[in-house]
């Protein structure tokens, strides 16, 4: 008794069970009853089926059952009655004695010639070991945060006690001009000691100006300042933020200042008062130290802004701004001045 003969393919059906035959990627060709009509050798190769005795059997009696999932029955009927493309339908597919594969599909309906024969294209994708490698990555990069704040807080407390040891020295110290360099560099120490809590309080790579200026005015105050009652250091600023390369600029440039007036500014005087401002309106940024003490000396050549008028003029020259001094009085001013620069007209 002969076997009874297959029936012919259409030049279209060939056509398209070549192509998915071909395919370099992993796809399967089902009909309205989601019974395979091809399957690329790459399907064939990535999961282990024998293409050859698989064309007429259901989608989900492949191998030993595990293609049997409700979500990819679910997938396969959206995409058969609503047409067009599922997007990132996904499933794990699980084998006996195998770790399960994460699989992303997309269900097209093909829709040609014949409407109440489509067909569906289907194309599998294993993103196990590419989401196995986001996790790392993922746990990786939890793991340098905690590290970095970690090292943070090592950092700040490493600076407070140098700080604490230079306060120690210079309060032993034999005379009073090593009293002094000794306090100017406490009060640097202080400055950067001040960003680092600041950094570590922010949790992020911008810092606060305002908390950031008044901690650094707390610190220079209990190091230099005998009498906070009769002299006091003011911070007038909006809640601006900057990133932290440029606040330990800043930080230096307002320690530096204030040093400097509570060194020359208040001559025979208790009393006084420092004002550390900040302002940032839309052509810029300005950063200033101000004083109600005697003012700068009048008198040819430069004005004096202190010991540290080059790590100042330094450091303005790195935020691209200008150094402004205004010793007319009442008082001197000594003012950081940042202008954004003008955009070009384009070339027409």
């Amino acid at each position: 008794m002969l076997d009874e003969a297959r029936p012919v393919p259409s030049p279209i059906d060939a056509l398209a069970q070549a192509l998915v035959v071909s395919s370099d990627a992993p796809i399967l060709l089902l009909d309205g009853h989601f019974r395979i009509v091809a399957a690329s050798e790459s399907f064939a190769e990535a999961f282990r089926i024998d293409v050859e005795n698989v064309v007429g059997l259901s989608a989900f009696a492949l191998g030993e059952g595990e293609w049997n999932a409700p979500s990819l029955r679910g997938l396969l009927a959206a995409a058969l009655s609503g047409g067009g493309a599922v997007e990132a339908g996904e499933m794990d597919l699980v084998r006996a004695g195998e770790d399960a594969r994460r699989l992303v599909i997309r269900a097209r309906r093909l829709d040609y010639g014949d409407p109440s024969n489509p067909l569906l294209l289907l194309t599998i994708f294993d993103v196990t070991d590419a989401r196995l490698a986001d996790r790392v990555k993922d746990d990786l990069v939890r793991e340098k945060a905690v590290l970095f704040d970690e090292l943070q807080h090592r950092i700040a407390n490493s600076l407070q006690i140098i700080a604490s040891i230079l306060m120690q020295s210079a309060r032993k110290a034999p005379s009073a001009e090593i009293r002094a360099h000794v306090a100017d560099a406490h009060s640097r120490v202080m400055s950067v000691a001040a960003l680092q809590r600041q950094l570590v309080e922010s949790g992020a790579g911008e810092v606060e100006l305002k908390a950031y200026f008044r901690a650094l005015c707390d610190g220079i105050a209990a190091s230099m300042v005998s009498n906070p009652e009769k002299l006091t250091l003011s911070v007038v600023s909006d809640e601006h933020w900057v990133p932290a390369e440029v606040s330990v600029s800043m930080g230096l440039i307002v320690t530096e200042l204030v040093i400097n007036a509570l060194k020359h500014a208040f001559p025979g005087r208790e009393g006084g008062h420092i004002w550390v401002e900040y302002s940032a309106p839309e052509d810029g940024w300005l950063l200033s130290v101000a004083d109600d003490g005697v003012g700068m000396p009048i008198g040819p050549g430069p004005a004096r802004v202190g010991l540290g008028s080059s790590i100042i003029q330094a450091l303005a020259k790195q935020l691209r701004a200008e150094v402004v001094m205004d010793g007319s009085g009442p008082g001197a001013r000594v003012a950081i001045v940042h202008q954004q620069q003008p955009r070009r007209a384009a070339k027409s």
